[in-house]
Parts: C-alpha cells; structure tokens; sequence
C-alpha cells in the first residue's frame, strides 16, 4: 500500500477531485495547508499598508492506495490535471503504509480500503 500526498495550487482542486473520481479513485483527505517553496513569499498592499506574505495558500490531497497500478494512476491523474506550468504547481509523495485498519467493520490493509 502506497500513500500519495500532493501538494496543488487551491484552485485546481475541482479539476484534481473530478479526474481522479473518474479514474475509479473514491476516497481521498483535503486539507488547507500553508507553505512555500521556490514561490517564496509575496508583498501586498492593503489600505496603504504593505504586508509580507511568507506563507502561501496551497491544498493537500492524501489518498492511500493498494498496488502499483493505482499510485501511477493517481500520481499521473495529478500531474496531468494540477500542472500549470508556472512555479508553485505543488509536489508530490509517496511514501509505503504497513498497515491500514477500518475502525468500523475491523477490516485490515487492502480490505480497508
């Protein structure tokens, strides 16, 4: 079992969460998250004031997957769906989970996916 987490600009959320609902991908975390890169910070004027923004707005997706097949179908749906092209698009993780459990049936690994 692998667990993919990316990192994308918010508003490409929608479009991730639609293609990889229609590739089959049914259960995924969304988390608001802040952060930055080579993006950096930015500086904004607000009512004459100018305000340092060092941490970037950015969305996280975690979806734990069973077998090779699906994380490159995740990783791929990702990739083709959240690149703009420009700097800040996100990164992307994967890391291996040794055990998942479904705490309301008991279920163990893949079955609890």
């Amino acid at each position: 079992m692998k667990k993919i987490e990316a990192i994308i600009k918010p508003f490409k959320l929608e479009d991730v969460k639609e293609a990889l609902t229609e590739a089959g991908i049914e259960g995924m975390t969304i988390s608001e998250v802040k952060g930055y890169g080579r993006q950096q910070g930015h500086s904004e004027l607000y009512r004459g004031t100018e305000y340092i923004i060092e941490f970037i707005p950015k969305i996280k997706i975690e979806i734990v997957v069973s077998g090779e097949k699906y994380e490159k179908l995740v990783i791929d749906t990702i990739m083709k769906t959240a690149q703009t092209g420009k700097i800040g698009d996100g990164k992307i993780f994967v890391t291996d989970i040794q055990k998942s459990i479904r705490i309301r049936t008991g279920e163990e690994d893949e079955e609890a996916l």
